[in-house]
Parts: C-alpha cells; structure tokens; sequence
C-alpha cells in the first residue's frame, strides 16, 4: 500500500505557530519579570512614593504574591510547550484557550489586590488596567483570530465585573468615575482592541500560509524539473497550479557534451573537476534560459535540454537553434580566458513528438520526455565525434526554422534506425 504523501503545508503551518507562540511566552516572561521587579523595587526603596499613592503601607513582598505567580505559570508553560514541540506534538486548542484565560486575569487579580490598599476608583485610573493591553498585543501572536478575540472579552468581561464589584456605582450621580458608561466605554474598547488584534493574527497567519504554499509550490517545479529553470519559467509553471499533464507532444531536444572531458579528469584533482563544471555549465544555463528552454537533466559532463515542453513555443525549434549558436560562442570566449581548460563540445539537436509527463514515486517526482525524438537528438551529438562537427540538426529542425549556413550531409547511417537519417551540418 502506497504510505500517504505528508501534508507540508498543515505542518508548516503548525510548526510555526507553535514558534510563534513560544516567542510569545518568552515575551510576556520578560515584561513580567520586569513588571515584578520594578514593583519590588518601589514598594521597598521607594517608600515615600508608595505612602503618597496608597492609603496605608504596601508590604515589600506584596509584589511577590500579586505578579510572582503568574511568571512561574508563565515560565511552566513555556517549558511544557518546548518539550511538546521537542516531540512534535501540538498544543492542545482547549488548552490554549484556558491558557489566554488564565494569563489575562493578571491584572484582575492586581486590581483586587491594590484595591486593599487604595481606593478602587483610583485602582481603575492606574496602570493594572492597562496590562489588559499588553495580553491583547500579544494574542496576535497567536496567529488565531478567535484566541485573539477571545482575549479581548476576557479582559473587557473581567475589568467591568471588577467595577461592578468594587466600585460603589451611581448610575445618576454626578461623578464622572462612578458611572457605570464611564467604566463600560473602557470594555467596549477592550473588547475593539481585540477585534483589532484577531484581523492582524489573521493577516499575519494569511502572509504566512502565502508564504508557504508559494515555497510548497516553487519546491514542486523544483522536483519536477530541476533547480536550472529560468524565473520566467517557473512564473509561467507556477500560474498552472497543477503538474504537467501527460501527453504527446511537439519538442525540440538539445543534447550537449563536452569531448574528452573524462581523460581531462585525470591530471585534475576532484575540487578541481567539480569547479570547471560548475563554472561551465552556469555558463551554459543561462543561454539556455535566454533561450526559453529549460535543462532537463545533466548527464556527467553533458546535459539535456527541452525547448517547447513543459510550456508550448511554436518558436522552440528556433529558440533550441539560437541556443546551440550562443553555447559554441560561449565557449569559444571561455576557451579564451581559460587556456588551461580548453573545452570542445558537440551538440545534437532534433524537433519530434515525444511522450512528456511526470513520473516516479508520490515522494519523488520528475518531468520527463521520451520517445525516439529524445533517442535521435541523442544520436546526432554523438555523431558530431564522427563527423568532426560542433553542432548537428536534423531534417525536422532544418524545415522548421532558417539555418543559415547549413552542409548537407545527405542521409546518414545511425545506430538503431534501418534507414539512413538526413542530418546537416551547422558552421
């Protein structure tokens, strides 16, 4: 039974915003550690400020109690995510949720805590409640548009029911900061806030997904064809959104070899070696790109090259023809400025219908052509050793476009075909 092809957007998808989350835990550990440590350091130094604000003395350790256990939760959680993620494993959505719940109820328990010690109308005119803010920032990193509106309810549900229970409310009073539209007008902006927050999780998530599925879908041109496609080409395979589909088709084939190459191996290191192809054939691909064709596979010191497949070009022929001229100039200039690795090569072209289409394993992929036209163009560089030539086409190349400039050699015996083959010679 074929095993099922993984999912790699879902996982992406998954894995980054377990990432993002963990960014978003270390990010709330370090504000509240500071939060905690600027807050014993004001209720222990500074004295004299605490006894201005607050109607009786703060213990110095009050802090401790008030903000000391959230950063351990904090803390905990972050290390149970980590060993999650370690393991690939997700974090639960039920969990997430409690999760935003519990960590947003920090400034409630803040402001009932201060409430003990000043009045709870000046609780809501000091900075507790704005911490709502911070957990509603941060949602958005959640990547979750619901979690993130779910925070914003949280904290405009949280802060109302603590004015209602701790603020002695005259709906008909004159004082501005006991009327309950004076405290609701702040939840409703909460609650916005976090309608705010869910549209920038999930534009956020959106650039992501785009992110990825544009990575999943050039590493499927990828697979199929190669990394040598020109951008152009892979623009054009991408706007397909589907593999190539199987069929018989009209191609132009290019074969390419360099001669002698294998005895030149031998008085060269392999760092060597591998350099001078490199450099060769970055040469070569970028006239085949000029070219609108795209290099199917290399062949050790050769390669194979398509014009008019996978994307149609009535002008392949041509194109395929453009690119041999401008490869046996390339090289000409290369043979200039590298005396010490002169190149000679011979190149083979033939225009044919062909079976092209993708092949292999789910895992694996690869756009293929095959077909005599495939096997002749093949045939006609290997000819080029026999007939001293740098480039050959055939009978169909030669009616498909001009050739200036073209020998005749009149029909040519060639391996695996009965009849003798017309082929020219290119000057």
């Amino acid at each position: 039974m074929t095993p099922a092809v993984p999912d790699f957007f879902a996982d992406a998808l998954r894995r980054e915003i377990i990432r993002s989350e963990q960014q978003r835990m270390r990010a709330l550990a370090i504000i509240l550690a500071g939060l905690l440590g600027l807050a014993l350091v004001v209720a222990n130094v500074f004295s004299d400020y605490s006894s201005r604000i607050f109607e009786r003395d703060v213990p110095g350790w009050l802090p401790l109690v008030g903000i000391a256990p959230f950063l351990i939760y904090e803390l905990g959680s972050l290390t149970f995510l980590r060993y999650r993620a370690a393991r690939d494993r997700d974090f639960p959505q039920v969990a997430r949720f409690t999760n935003a719940l519990i960590e947003t109820s920090l400034p409630a328990v803040i402001i009932i805590t201060l409430s003990h010690y000043m009045d709870p109308v000046l609780v809501f005119s000091y900075w507790p409640p704005l911490l709502y803010f911070v957990f509603i920032l941060l949602s958005t990193l959640r990547l979750d548009f619901w979690l993130s509106v779910w925070t914003g309810t949280v904290a405009s549900l949280q802060q109302m029911v603590l004015v209602m229970w701790l603020v002695p409310l005259q709906p008909w009073g004159e004082i501005p900061e006991a009327a309950p539209l004076f405290h609701f007008s702040r939840s409703l902006i909460f609650f916005a806030c976090g309608l705010v927050a869910a549209y920038v999780a999930t534009s956020l998530r959106t650039q992501f997904e785009k992110s990825v599925r544009a990575v999943v879908a050039r590493d499927r041109v990828t697979n199929l064809f190669g990394q040598h496609v020109s951008p152009a080409v892979v623009d054009r395979l991408l706007a397909t959104r589907s593999d190539p589909p199987s069929e018989i088709r009209t191609v132009c084939v290019l074969f390419l070899d360099i001669r002698g190459f294998t005895a030149m191996t031998r008085r060269r290191s392999a760092e060597e070696t591998v350099a001078l192809l490199n450099s060769f054939f970055a040469e070569m691909i970028e006239v085949i790109d000029r070219n609108n064709g795209i290099i199917n596979k290399f062949l050790g010191d050769g390669f194979m090259a398509l014009f008019g497949a996978p994307l149609e070009d009535p002008s392949a022929a041509r194109n395929a023809l453009a690119a041999a001229r401008g490869m046996i100039e390339t090289v000409e200039r290369w043979n200039g400025t590298h005396p010490g690795w002169a190149l000679r090569i011979g190149i083979g072209v033939h225009l044919g219908p062909a079976v092209t289409g993708t092949v292999g394993s789910p895992q694996r992929k690869e756009y293929t052509v095959i077909g005599d036209t495939v096997n002749l163009a093949a045939r006609l560089e290997q000819l080029t050793k026999e007939v001293g030539a740098q480039l050959l086409i055939s009978q169909s190349v030669r009616d498909a476009t001009p050739c200036e400039g073209a020998v005749d050699l009149g029909p040519v015996a060639i391996r695996g075909y009965d009849e003798g083959v017309r082929v020219w010679r290119m000057a």
